[in-house]
């Protein structure tokens, strides 16, 4: 039976499982190409999510996946039938990235964005030693550790959860400031912060404590300076099947144990 869907584009993770049902819903939906799509269904897992938010990234097409990947925090079930009743009833949850910007050792700057997270790591066995302002006013002067993280409300179940950070509701005005197994000052866990202010780190002793910087996906590899703010210009939208949005599934997240 063939149920044609104007607008809609299928993106695989390429196993064979996501391609197999890439496949048959293509058969039977229809395929505009990614390039034309008014809405995108992802087939895969969490990473393959980010990566099609980014490739949309501004362009106001929304995207509803069905997970067919580890963990699926961003997807929803795989079902074959009613997929166009299952797009029409979908809630939308929008997300505004950070962007990231950065200087390096051989003077050049560059640019990204992160859905989940900005993250700062050691390079080698020594631990990174970073100075904290946010809004241009110094709040921790010297912070060694292994490395350090700003995350989304979104992403805040990811990485951040990870590292012991707090977990944000996912409308929340807020990100999170978490370090990366600290060792000066121990006992400092992090901060919550409004979305509005503007993080910069400032690595010290960098030749001999080296430190790359990563947002989502894309490394900068010996950084000198971090600079990381919400940008409000961009935005993508996940779509998701009445309750079981990112705001419930963040909430669950909050009681497991």
């Amino acid at each position: 039976m063939t149920e044609r869907i104007e607008g809609l584009s299928f993106v695989s993770s390429g196993t064979p499982e996501a391609d197999g049902a890439a496949a048959m819903l293509r058969e039977r939906y229809g395929d505009c190409g990614f390039d034309s799509a008014r809405l995108v269904v992802a087939l895969g897992g969490d990473g393959l999510m980010l990566q099609t938010l980014h490739r949309k990234m501004g362009m106001g097409v929304p995207v509803y996946g069905m997970n067919f990947g580890s963990v699926g925090f961003l997807m929803n079930d795989f079902a074959a039938d009613g997929l166009p009743a299952r797009l029409a009833a979908a809630k939308p949850t929008d997300i505004y990235p950070l962007e990231m910007h950065v200087h390096l050792a051989d003077g050049s700057e560059h640019t990204a964005l992160a859905l989940n997270e900005v993250s700062l790591f050691r390079a080698t066995y020594q631990a990174v030693k970073v100075q904290i302002l946010v809004d241009d006013h110094v709040r921790l002067d010297e912070l060694i550790c292994d490395g350090v993280l700003l995350a989304t409300p979104a992403g805040s179940t990811a990485y951040n959860l990870s590292a012991h950070g707090p977990i944000l509701p996912i409308d929340a005005p807020l990100l999170a400031l978490t370090p990366i197994s600290p060792f000066r000052p121990r006992r400092w866990r992090g901060a919550i912060l409004n979305n509005r202010a503007v993080v910069k780190f400032l690595t010290r002793e960098a030749d001999k404590r080296p430190v790359s910087a990563v947002a989502d996906n894309v490394e900068f590899q010996r950084v000198l300076e971090v600079t990381v703010r919400e940008n409000r210009n961009q935005k993508v939208t996940l779509l998701f099947d009445p309750g079981t949005g990112l705001e419930e599934r963040v909430l669950t997240e909050q009681f497991r144990y």
